[in-house]
C-alpha cells in the first residue's frame, strides 16, 4: 500500500511482482528463517525476475519475459525476503537522472522539483518515500551511490565479482566497462545494508554461481570500522 502512495507521487515503481503473497504462505510453512525473514524487498527494474520483463528503459526488451530469476533473487528468496516490485531506472541505465520514454520520469519524494539520480534512481525514491526499507540497486560509476546521496539514504557499491549479477542485463552488454558493474543494497540505515550483504554471501549464492569468490560476510571487519 505504501509503494503504490509513493509511486503515485513520483512514479518510482514498474511493476509489481506476482507470487510475492504465495511466497509468504511458503515461508511459513518453512521451518528454516533465513535472515531476511518476510522482508518486502523491491528490485531495480535490470533484475531478472521469472514472469518479468528486464526493460532496462529500452522498448526492444518489453516483449522478453524472463524465465527465471536471476541469482541474487533465488538467494533473497531463500533467506525469506520477499521481492514485491521493481523499480524505474533512466534508459540504458548510464544516466545519472531517472528517466525513459517508456515508463517517464521518476521524481525525488524529498524534493519533485528534483532529480532523485541514478540510475538506481526508482529505487532511491521509493526507500526515500517509504515505500519500501531494503532495495537492490546496481552501480557502475555511481549508480547506487548518487540516488542514496540525492535521496538522503545509505546505499553500498561491493567490491567488483562480490555478489552474482548472473543473469541480468549486465550479461547482454555487447561492449566491456572498464570498471566492475555491482549489485548492492540500498535502504535508511548502515544495519539494513550489513545485514543485506550478510544475508546474500551465503552457501545458497556460491552453489547458483561458482564464478563467486566464497567468502561469508566478516562481522569483525566491519565492527572494527570507525565511523567518520
Amino acid at each position: 500500500g505504501e509503494a503504490l502512495e509513493v509511486t503515485r507521487e513520483v512514479n518510482c515503481v514498474i511493476d509489481f511482482i506476482h507470487g510475492c503473497e504465495d511466497q509468504l504462505q511458503k515461508l511459513k510453512k518453512q521451518k528454516e528463517k533465513g535472515l531476511l525473514y518476510g522482508i518486502p524487498i523491491s528490485i531495480k527494474d535490470h533484475i531478472n525476475c521469472k514472469g518479468h520483463v528486464s526493460s532496462g528503459g529500452m522498448v526492444k526488451f518489453l516483449g522478453q519475459v524472463k524465465e527465471e530469476d536471476s541469482v541474487i533473487v533465488q538467494v533473497l528468496k531463500s533467506q525469506g525476503a520477499i521481492p514485491f516490485v521493481k523499480t524505474n531506472i533512466p534508459q540504458t541505465m548510464i544516466n545519472y537522472d531517472c528517466s525513459n520514454l517508456i515508463f517517464g520520469q521518476t521524481l525525488n519524494p524529498l524534493n519533485h522539483q528534483k532529480s532523485p539520480g541514478g540510475s538506481s534512481g526508482g529505487e532511491g525514491a521509493l526507500i526515500a518515500g517509504g515505500g519500501s526499507i531494503l532495495g537492490i540497486g546496481s552501480d557502475v560509476a555511481g549508480s547506487i551511490r548518487l540516488p542514496s546521496s540525492f535521496c538522503g539514504l545509505c546505499g553500498l557499491k561491493p567490491t567488483g565479482n562480490r555478489i552474482s549479477t548472473s543473469p541480468s542485463a549486465y550479461n547482454n552488454r555487447t561492449f566491456v566497462l572498464a570498471v566492475t558493474g555491482m549489485m548492492g543494497p540500498m535502504a535508511r540505515d548502515v544495519d539494513s545494508l550489513a545485514l543485506c550483504m550478510k544475508a546474500l554471501l551465503c552457501e545458497e549464492m556460491f552453489r547458483l554461481d561458482p564464478t563467486v569468490p566464497p567468502i561469508p560476510f566478516d562481522e569483525e571487519v566491519r565492527l572494527r570500522g570507525n565511523p567518520m
